[in-house]
């Protein structure tokens, strides 16, 4: 299967919007946002967020296939504290796994853009997300001992994790 990783734009929402929904009902605990209320959003709310991908701020990738299918997306967002920060990750069901290299190739993408705005990428991942927090640590993130509760049922913790890019492949 051929892959490409590319930047989202404001075009994109209609393809946006469709997974950032696949992403909420497969995996609620990780995105901060429940599927109800991103099902009602409009379609002006979807541009405008397809178009912050390429703000400056922000930066938004798609795995796609030669089919135009969607398979993977990964974001990243400048906070004014913790500097680059990873959101917004996932990989449909049936593309996930290290064989298909959808995650790494996405992540490398973000490591990338992460470069220009520090030295670090950090990331919050819920406590029982253990597939999540198993691919972070292989990429070399490290827990920093932070945590803060998940605001969304079922509740929990989130583990914050960090990544040194300078060292970063």
């Amino acid at each position: 299967m051929s892959i490409s990783i590319r930047r989202i734009t404001a075009d994109d929402w209609r393809e946006f919007r469709a997974i950032r929904l696949r992403m909420l009902e497969d995996t609620p605990i990780a995105y901060g946002e429940t599927l109800a209320d991103a099902r009602i959003r409009t379609d002006d709310e979807w541009r405008e967020r397809a178009a912050r991908a390429g703000d400056g701020y922000s930066v938004a990738l798609a795995a796609v296939d030669e089919a135009g299918r969607w398979l993977g997306v990964m974001s990243g967002v400048v906070g004014e504290v913790r500097g680059a920060i990873l959101v917004g990750v996932f990989v449909a069901p049936e593309a996930r796994g290290q064989g298909s290299g959808i995650a790494d190739a996405l992540l490398s993408g973000i490591i990338d853009w992460a470069r220009d705005h520090g030295d670090s990428l950090m990331l919050d991942v819920h406590a029982h997300n253990p597939r999540a927090i198993a691919f972070y640590r292989r990429r070399g993130f490290v827990e920093t001992g932070a945590t803060h509760p998940y605001e969304l049922p079922p509740y929990g913790k989130e583990i914050e994790m960090r990544l040194d890019v300078t060292q970063a492949p």
